[in-house]
């Protein structure tokens, strides 16, 4: 399906037993998992940082940052890079399936019930087939704080 004026195309991908997207100009690439390089003292939801095309940039355990148990990384474990501001940061994620395009009409505002972090970063939910799919603001998966977290994580990794 192409893209027309009154759709955009989405990036699917599954956390734990949920499936979620994100709009594909948000994301910059998708990677195979590769183990990021730890540094100390961090919130138990960032996992390290990788190399990616020269810039050091910090991995987010989604995870965990979604209140879910940690699981060891599988074949299908991949790692999205997305715009977070006027840098890039990550999140690795239990499997991306599919680039898709979705009209307006798929997508609904979330409910009045999502409150809190979850209500900031949901734009909206997404009908695919049959199957309801959580629409994410990549950008706004973190809070100002912990933007300025890991931009100081990406600049001393960067100086060290």
């Amino acid at each position: 399906m192409t893209a027309t004026a009154t759709s955009q195309q989405i990036v699917t991908f599954r956390v734990g037993d949920d499936r979620f997207a994100a709009d594909i100009f948000s994301i910059e690439r998708v990677l195979r998992y590769q183990q990021p390089t730890v540094v100390p003292n961090l919130p138990e939801w960032i996992e390290g940082v990788i190399d990616y095309a020269h810039r050091v940039v910090p991995v987010i355990d989604l995870r965990r940052r979604l209140g879910l148990p940690r699981t060891e990384p599988r074949p299908e474990t991949r790692i999205i890079v997305f715009t977070l501001g006027d840098g890039w940061a990550a999140a690795v994620v239990d499997a991306v399936h599919e680039v898709t395009s979705v009209s307006a009409e798929q997508i609904s505002p979330p409910p009045s019930l999502f409150r809190g972090l979850s209500a900031e970063y949901l734009r909206g939910l997404v009908r695919i087939g049959e199957r309801l799919v959580l629409l994410v603001d990549m950008g706004r998966l973190l809070t100002a704080t912990e933007r300025i977290t890991l931009e100081r994580v990406s600049a001393e990794s960067s100086a060290a």
